[in-house]
């Protein structure tokens, strides 16, 4: 079970119920709903935060169809951050293909996330469980709350570690936490329900510190997007916050000028500085420690492949080129 490959298969007939659940959702009497939602779906992507929630059920035994419905939640809430981040970002590249705004505006991919985010809750009714409810709500919310974060980080030369943590923990980890959690609750045992809680969003922490360890060295075509994104759009990411803070005065005065004013145009100077100051394995010892954290809350798990599954899923988030 060395790979995501091996792992989806582990639930394979899960996955493709969950993704006829997906397809189903998606249908709508607006056809622009209907091809954006199905362009930015078809994407595929990792699928990572569904396969938690699948997995995660197994793992604890569970017997029924509730969780096909749940990872289909996590994916549209996914999904529909996706779309938004993407004009919010300018982005014009996602998965190695042209983003939806790209393609079909800004305009119509803002109003296709909020079709995604109702449907969401249209399905969490559909569940009728109120603490999944509680905890999906919450959930969105406090992603709202990161992409606002981010936001107020952006072009900010004096962004640190500790806000830099605050966004990615609001912003991403808090969904992969999510996920985890919703597999102990659908299986009715919320004595786990903490832990499995703790595991997502450690994971999470690892899965985008390595995500923006990337964004300075990944080959463009692997990584599916471009290289030098996060510092185009002015984000003071972890390998930026570290270099600025352990280089000269007058690398520090580029980097500052950098975040302030985004741009690609001083890419290669900025990553021979983020290569002189170690900031990449500074982040992905950071990463490192995530892992470990996440992995040590598996402890009271059923010994069975699927908890194997997750703890594989935690060395893999930072042992990838993409």
């Amino acid at each position: 079970m060395a790979d995501i490959k091996s792992i989806t298969q582990l639930v394979e007939s899960d996955f493709n119920a969950t993704n006829q659940v997906i397809l189903e959702q998606l249908q709508s009497d607006v056809t622009l709903v209907n091809q954006l939602g199905h362009y930015i779906v078809a994407a595929g992507g990792k699928r990572l935060r569904p396969l938690l929630v699948l997995i995660t059920a197994n793992a604890l035994g569970y017997r029924g169809n509730q969780h096909h419905v749940a990872a289909a939640i996590i994916e549209f809430i996914h999904t529909a951050t996706l779309l938004h981040d993407d004009v919010v970002d300018e982005s014009d590249r996602r998965r190695g293909r042209d983003t939806a705004n790209a393609l079909f505006g800004n305009a119509a991919s803002v109003l296709v996330g909020d079709f995604l985010y109702s449907r969401s809750f249209q399905m969490m009714v559909q569940l009728d469980q109120m603490e999944v409810m509680q905890i999906l709500a919450n959930t969105t919310n406090q992603i709202a709350e990161g992409e606002v974060l981010q936001l107020m980080n952006c072009n900010d030369p004096d962004a640190t570690e500790e806000s830099y943590y605050k966004v990615i923990k609001n912003k991403t980890a808090i969904l992969f936490a999510a996920a985890c959690k919703l597999g102990a609750i659908i299986t009715g045992k919320p004595e786990l329900a903490e832990s499995l809680h703790n595991y997502g969003l450690h994971l999470g922490l690892a899965f985008q510190l390595m995500d923006d360890a990337l964004d300075y060295v990944a080959d463009s075509e692997e990584l599916g997007k471009n290289v030098g994104d996060d510092l185009a759009e002015g984000k003071p990411t972890l390998p930026l916050i570290y270099a600025k803070q352990n280089t000269t005065e007058e690398n520090q005065t580029l980097i500052k000028k950098c975040i302030e004013e985004g741009g690609l145009e001083h890419l290669e100077e900025i990553q021979a500085v983020i290569k002189e100051t170690k900031a990449i394995d500074y982040t992905l010892d950071k990463a490192k420690k995530e892992v470990a954290i996440a992995k040590a809350n598996l402890a009271g798990m059923p010994d069975n492949e699927f908890t194997e599954a997750l703890s594989v899923l935690a060395d893999l988030s930072v042992d990838r080129t993409y």
